[in-house]
């Protein structure tokens, strides 16, 4: 492989990346209670550095809102950062509010590659009518959108896949990348990527350790997942996890599902869906 493509990296502002950090160690009710140390905890410049050390071509900057008033800002500093880091797919994040067909529509056409939907810490519904406009633009333009809407480490009201599966109801050509494999209704999410063609789910800390005590990927869904080669990405959460970064590829190669798989997932998805030479 030329390298990968991580589709599912956290870049945002400093004191808000330092704020998520702080909640993190706080063991707050999003992360389950659970012990969770920052492996990568650095300042952007080192971040950058250790991210393109590791063979990395392309990644993204998943930033999201949780309350109202913050996504058009998030935006804002993206284009910037997107700017200065072209390795970066520029990303982009929304929220259910008065104003928010406006702002993505300004993403899409200050050229975004990628956004990003956090129901779990924005505690919204996806299928919400004020969204609707802004689902519609999104899958006009065939750009992607991670969502994190599984239930873990901490189900909310909003997460599963019932209100996902609402919106593509509605708009079965949109591009979701359901995050962390739908963790942990990882059946569900697949049975989604099977029923709709655009879906995607990302590997991000799915299979790995950490995951696998808290959240077993059950061994009957593999022939299910190697099926569905051609739309799971390499996802990683870097720079939030609390094992290093290569543990995520370890654990994908000893799933078995042969270098076919792991090549496509690790780059030749990723490169395909963003057009990277």
């Amino acid at each position: 492989m030329p390298g990968l493509v991580d589709v599912h990296t956290h870049f945002m502002p400093e004191r808000v990346l330092r704020k998520v950090w702080d909640y993190f160690d706080g063991l707050g009710e999003l992360t389950g209670g659970i012990e969770w140390p920052i492996a990568y905890r650095a300042d952007e410049d080192e971040r950058l550095a250790l991210i393109r050390g590791f063979g990395v071509r392309a990644f993204t900057a998943m930033l999201y809102p949780h309350k109202a008033g913050m996504a058009e800002w998030l935006n804002s500093w993206a284009v910037d950062f997107a700017r200065r880091t072209p390795d970066c797919l520029h990303t982009s994040t929304l929220f259910p509010e008065k104003g928010v067909e406006g702002y993505v529509r300004e993403a899409v056409e200050a050229g975004t590659r990628v956004f990003k939907a956090h129901v779990q810490v924005g505690a919204y519904d996806p299928a919400d009518e004020l969204l609707d406009p802004a689902w519609g633009l999104i899958a006009e333009a065939g750009i992607p959108v991670v969502i994190h809407c599984g239930s873990g480490p901490s189900p909310g009201k909003y997460t599963g896949p019932g209100p996902a599966e609402a919106v593509l109801r509605r708009h079965p050509r949109l591009r979701f990348v359901f995050a962390h494999m739908g963790m942990p209704e990882y059946e569900d999410f697949l049975g989604l990527a099977e029923r709709y063609e655009e879906v995607r789910l990302d590997t991000t800390m799915a299979f790995t350790d950490f995951s696998e005590r808290l959240a077993p990927f059950p061994p009957g869904l593999l022939p299910r997942l190697a099926d569905l080669g051609d739309r799971v990405l390499l996802g990683t959460d870097f720079p939030n996890i609390p094992y290093p970064y290569v543990h995520q590829l370890r654990a994908l190669e000893r799933l078995g599902l042969g270098d076919d798989w792991l090549r496509a997932v690790c780059f030749g998805n990723g490169a395909r869906l963003f057009g990277l030479g």
